[in-house]
């Protein structure tokens, strides 16, 4: 029996899976990895399939292993920082990067998780769970926002939309 991942184009039979060490590694991070964080981490892994070929099962395994001690710790490193990262920062940087492919605004393919880690940068539980956010290089340059906008910023919102009417 074939198998196809929808989202990285790999095509194995299942024997294969099984007998190759690089799927066989892959599908133990997966059974580690279930719920929505596995289907959106099996989305993520189709950002790094070049146009015109497939994922090999070798690079599969070899993102999902260096993905696997982040995920478990549930902390990510980034610029000199630790970052909090339990499941839900995952899935809502995932998302936010899947987004951000959708939007034209992350070339893919991918080569590596600097993306995904810097948007998990961003992530404030609670707060970002509607959040969209900018491409990571723009995000460091601009203040967060948290709660309504003051009378103040509103007042200067409208007034700078009417300066240039």
């Amino acid at each position: 029996m074939r198998t196809r991942c929808p989202n990285c184009g790999a095509t194995l039979s299942l024997d294969a899976l099984i007998a190759h060490d690089g799927a066989r590694e892959a599908l133990g991070v997966a059974f580690k990895l279930s719920g929505p964080l596995g289907h959106a981490l099996v989305r993520y892994l189709g950002l790094f399939r070049p146009e015109t070929r497939e994922l090999t099962m070798d690079r599969v395994a070899k993102l999902l292993g260096e993905l696997l001690p982040d995920l478990q710790s549930q902390r990510i490193e980034r610029g000199g920082q630790v970052f909090q990262a339990p499941p839900e920062c995952w899935a809502w940087a995932i998302e936010q990067t899947l987004a951000a492919r959708e939007s034209g605004r992350l070339v893919t393919p991918l080569k590596g998780h600097g993306w995904l880690y810097q948007v998990m940068t961003q992530y404030q539980p609670g707060v970002t769970a509607g959040a969209t956010v900018l491409a990571p290089e723009a995000t460091t340059t601009l203040p967060v926002r948290r709660g309504n906008p003051s009378q103040t910023s509103a007042a200067l919102a409208v007034l700078d939309a009417l300066a240039h009417e």
